[in-house]
């Protein structure tokens, strides 16, 4: 087992582990024990692409998208969240898309505000998210509402998030527009994509001995680096002929995991 590809043994699983809940190694190598599922439906969200499996967590993860989304119902317009994905049932590496959603402690949280929370397995499937960037993420487009900057700022201030990833533009608006405290805006962090959903990444809870944090992000709150990424976008910087060229991802195999990962695929 320990040379197999890592995607192809936790892609496979269909529920979580019979295990109590624990979070084991980093978010970009490692897996979950105890997994939850979010139902896909609840009073003010709805999981989309529910196709993928991929709306199972942590515990804490789960109560934090419920109660995030108890918060967006109450904004002008908001019937809750449309919430993406978030772990497989045991976590570890996915077979498309994500290189972190290891530990259950990730989650995708579309940015456009859902009208209504019936949407039909079909239409969870096939609805598109909604782009909120302008000029190649360097700015916010006039989708962009003070709802989107109030539910993401609620989830800042969770003191369970760590971080959370938006596009450059939103970042900076958020900047400008936050006239109140500010300590909140240190765990928004700019980064490529994450136009369509923010992602919202929670330390590791407490306890967890197996979880690996990420570093803490620097101090302040942020809004000059967030600018810079802006400025680049709007006039980029050459390219660096001496770079060298981008080397190629491995899979990641069972070996590179931490070894409680081996014991969560083989709960029944």
């Amino acid at each position: 087992m320990k040379n197999v590809e890592a995607k192809q043994l936790f892609g496979k699983q269909r529920a979580g582990s019979a295990h109590k809940p624990a979070p084991f190694g980093s978010y970009a190598k490692g897996c979950l024990a105890g997994g939850l599922q979010l139902p896909g439906t609840g009073p003010t969200w709805q999981a989309m692409r529910l196709s993928r499996n991929r709306n199972w967590g942590h515990p804490e993860t789960i109560d934090f998208v419920q109660k995030l989304s108890a918060f967006a119902a109450r904004q002008p317009g908001w019937a809750g969240l449309y919430i993406g994905d978030i772990s497989q049932p045991r976590g570890g590496p996915m077979l498309t898309g994500h290189r972190s959603h290891q530990l259950g402690l990730d989650a995708d949280i579309w940015l456009m505000p859902p009208k209504r929370l019936n949407l039909s397995r079909a239409e969870r499937e096939n609805l598109s998210a909604i782009s909120y960037r302008r000029a190649k993420g360097a700015f916010v487009n006039s989708r962009w509402t003070r709802q989107h900057h109030e539910v993401i700022k609620a989830a800042a201030k969770d003191p369970r998030t760590a971080r959370i990833f938006i596009f450059p533009g939103a970042k900076v608006k958020m900047c400008n527009d936050e006239k109140g405290d500010r300590a909140w805006l240190r765990k928004i962090r700019p980064w490529w994509g994450h136009h369509y959903h923010f992602h919202v990444r929670l330390a590791c809870p407490r306890g967890a001995r197996g979880c690996v944090d990420q570093n803490p992000p620097p101090p302040g709150d942020g809004c000059a680096a967030a600018q810079k990424w802006v400025n680049d976008i709007l006039n980029p910087p050459p390219p660096d002929p001496n770079a060298p060229p981008p080397k190629k991802r491995r899979e990641l195999t069972m070996r590179d995991l931490p070894s409680q990962c081996v014991t969560v695929l083989q709960s029944r």
